[in-house]
């Protein structure tokens, strides 16, 4: 089933983004919480074999989600969403950071914009992804850090995720 799943990546090193557009089988409102929800993102946001913690999250529009992706040795690797505009159920903006465990921002490392999108598709949920960096030197040191392997495999465990969560 998962095999014909729409899943584009495409990078434009013109505009500096990078759109992922993932279809789900799971109904929209599955797939969002799966998105806003710490209790999910823990169990889903991270290639294996990492495991995610959530420090805090206030999913609210100023708020910010504080996580850490975690390798099997127990070595942190810490992130930070600040949510911007968010539209239940449809739609939310935030910017993203490497940080340290108290959330301050790494300005040794890309920041960028992410732009989601939620819309039904048949009887499964379509996940509209727009990432933008400031420049295409930001875009290429993500994709050099495994940007798309790294994505790929996370969204596979979300698959994982939802299949066990619809039953």
């Amino acid at each position: 089933m998962k095999s014909k799943l729409q899943f584009d990546f495409l990078v434009d090193k013109k505009k500096n983004t990078i759109t992922i557009k993932r279809e789900f089988a799971a109904n929209r409102q599955l797939v969002w919480d799966a998105y806003t929800k710490s209790e999910l993102l823990d169990q889903w946001f991270a290639p294996q074999p990492f495991t995610t913690r959530t420090k805090t999250m206030d999913f609210r529009e100023g708020g910010y989600w504080l996580y850490a992706m975690i390798d099997p040795e127990g070595k942190e690797y810490w992130g930070r969403m600040d949510y911007l505009k968010i539209r239940p159920m449809d739609h939310y903006t935030g910017l993203d950071a490497f940080c340290d465990e108290k959330g301050e921002i790494n300005p040794q490392l890309p920041r960028a914009n992410w732009n989601v999108t939620f819309q039904d598709f048949a009887e499964n949920a379509l996940v509209h992804t727009v990432v933008t960096y400031n420049s295409l030197n930001d875009l290429e040191t993500i994709i050099g850090m495994g940007m798309q392997e790294g994505l790929t495999a996370t969204l596979e465990r979300l698959d994982d995720l939802l299949q066990k969560l619809k039953r």
